[in-house]
């Protein structure tokens, strides 16, 4: 496949903290069209009662990644493996369309080739399935399997020496039929051209894995502050999740960044933060460094904009009340904030929704 330069993403932001994770997708919406990126390309195949969580957890953060704004475009295709055309049933008897039966897949027209299994699958030999899988080994696409999906790529004889993430009830007979196979007992693998996954949870645990081949650490943690903000009992609003989740804190940090989450509408100077969490102002600033890499003004900062940009976006207030309740007494001052850090006026902002990037 031919390399095509990709954007930089990173270069228009205006954030210093981990909230530019939380942010991104609403971060220069207006971008050049014209720009060239490179592709990745997916078929997925699904199979009668594939698992539809497995299915749509990869799918998930295929098109998360798109709305990020990654430096690839990734795009999918959806396959029936009975090689017939409409839909096919998963595991939940949800019908979900496809693009074109099993016998139309183009190998070479694709990067990755997903095979989409489920626990009723029944894992038995399907000789156009081997040999298609056989072409897209040798035009060098990477070949994965979801839940048990792997069980194909192994029959037909392409998972020699290389470790593989199975469903538990699978693993036995995996091992049996395939000696030369190593089945790991890891939620997901990926090595070298081949990816799997053992279940339904993992799917997106396995994407993220690939999609951190391409893309930067900043984007998997943009990917990850969408599809991964609930996965603690407590979430929340207008936090990062590398800070939720981040045991290791030091109390006085953590205690200010509460009195910020809960001071928005009449922020605290730096001063009066310092005070209440006992420490000097100094001392706060180099734990602010030292942790989250900017200042406590700047993070105070992009705090309240984003909790702006949540109102902006979900509620019908008037930009002075929004200026008002993320403590702005100046709304001229409000739109240059807002403006600097999403690269887009507050009113600008409110016109163009996500999917037009």
């Amino acid at each position: 496949m031919t390399m095509i330069a990709g954007k930089n993403m990173n270069h228009s932001f205006g954030f210093s903290s981990p909230l530019a994770s939380k942010n991104r997708p609403f971060i220069d919406l207006e971008v050049d069209e014209a720009v060239a990126v490179e592709k990745r390309r997916f078929a997925f195949v699904l199979f009668e009662n594939f698992s539809l969580m497995a299915f749509t957890g990869a799918l998930d953060a295929l098109v998360t990644a798109n709305l990020v704004k990654s430096n690839i475009v990734y795009e999918f295709s959806v396959v029936s493996a009975a090689d017939v055309e409409g839909e096919v049933v998963s595991d939940l008897g949800i019908e979900v369309a496809v693009d074109y039966p099993l016998e139309d897949l183009q190998e070479d027209a694709f990067d990755y080739l997903i095979l989409c299994g489920g626990y009723r699958l029944e894992m038995r030999s399907l000789p156009r399935l081997r040999a298609k899988l056989k072409t897209a080994d040798h035009v060098g696409c990477v070949l994965g399997g979801l839940w048990n999906g792997s069980y194909f790529i192994a029959e037909a004889g392409l998972l020699e020496g290389y470790e593989c993430a199975f469903h538990p009830d699978g693993r036995a007979m995996m091992s049996e039929e395939f000696p030369g196979v190593k089945i790991s007992q890891q939620s997901h693998v990926v090595d070298r051209d081949r990816v799997s996954c053992a279940g339904a949870n993992s799917s997106l645990d396995m994407m993220l894995s690939i999609l951190s081949r391409d893309c930067d650490g900043a984007c998997i943690s943009a990917i990850e502050e969408v599809l991964s903000c609930d996965k603690k009992s407590d979430v929340i609003d207008i936090s990062a999740i590398s800070i939720d989740r981040n045991n290791l804190l030091p109390k006085s940090l953590k205690s200010a960044l509460e009195l910020m989450r809960n001071n928005i509408d009449e922020p605290l100077s730096v001063e009066e933060l310092a005070d209440w969490v006992g420490i000097s102002r100094r001392q706060l600033e180099r734990l602010f460094g030292n942790h989250l890499d900017t200042s406590p003004s700047r993070y105070y900062l992009e705090l309240r904009l984003t909790q702006a940009r949540q109102l902006l976006q979900h509620t019908n207030k008037t930009l002075a009340d929004i200026a008002v309740a993320t403590g702005f007494v100046n709304i001229s001052h409000f739109r240059r904030c807002f403006s600097q850090l999403f690269g887009v006026s507050p009113g600008r902002f409110r016109k163009l929704p996500p999917q037009s990037s």
